[in-house]
């Protein structure tokens, strides 16, 4: 189990929960049926690819180091909620129909031009990570979400910048050179929540659904939608 990404699953193709994929989404709720924080899908990052990115750590004044742990690509932020509304989420996104796929990580990236604000690993935006994505767009609006605020950049976040300045950053940069082939094999996808901490994270993986062709995605989603 990873340090900083707790996962009751036993199988990255069954639901989080006793008894499996028919079983509601619990994680994140206390006894009193408080919202579940920070909800969130994205994908992975494998160990392999971990300990590359992770051996980038250190050597730029002002980075707060996000935990290897706590890496992840983020492909639909939906925020807090209540449990009626995150276990229709939840029913909808195991109805997403797509097949595995392989992204390659192929850049170092700064998000915030001038006023560097985070450090990043880009991801290719290969064909199917971007209908992935956009299919979980349009299943959040059809849930009455509002639509996302920033154009979909896949990317791993490895480091936030608020004190580090543009020129010690295009040095950092300079004296890394270029990253080595890394790909991240997708057969699932997961739902996460979040919790306030330092170095990013803590993080809870709620749900795990398997990447898998011939599920249909339109089917449930009338009852949930909101009109």
């Amino acid at each position: 189990m990873q340090a900083g990404v707790e996962n009751h699953s036993l199988s990255p193709h069954v639901r989080i929960g006793e008894g499996g994929r028919d079983r509601p989404l619990n994680h994140g709720f206390d006894r009193e049926g408080k919202p579940m924080p920070r909800l969130f899908t994205g994908l992975q990052v494998p160990p392999a690819v971990r300990a590359v990115l992770s051996g980038l750590r250190g050597g730029l004044h002002g980075a707060r180091w996000i935990s290897p742990d706590h890496y992840h690509l983020t492909l639909r932020f939906f925020g807090d909620m209540e449990r009626e509304r995150a276990s229709a989420l939840d029913a909808c996104l195991m109805q997403l129909a797509h097949a595995p796929f392989t992204v390659q990580v192929s850049q170092l990236r700064v998000f915030g031009g001038d006023k560097p604000r985070a450090l990043v690993a880009s991801v290719d935006p290969d064909p199917v990570l971007l209908d992935l994505q956009a299919d979980q767009e349009r299943l959040a609006r059809r849930l009455g979400f509002a639509p996302a605020t920033r154009k979909f950049s896949p990317h791993i976040t490895l480091a936030r910048l608020k004190e580090a300045n543009a020129f010690q950053v295009a040095g950092f940069l300079s004296g890394l050179g270029a990253l080595p082939s890394l790909q991240i094999s997708v057969d699932h996808f997961a739902l996460f929540s979040s919790r306030e901490g330092s170095g990013g994270g803590p993080y809870l993986i709620e749900a795990l659904y398997p990447l898998e062709d011939g599920l249909d995605e339109e089917q449930g989603w009338d009852q949930y939608e909101t009109a």
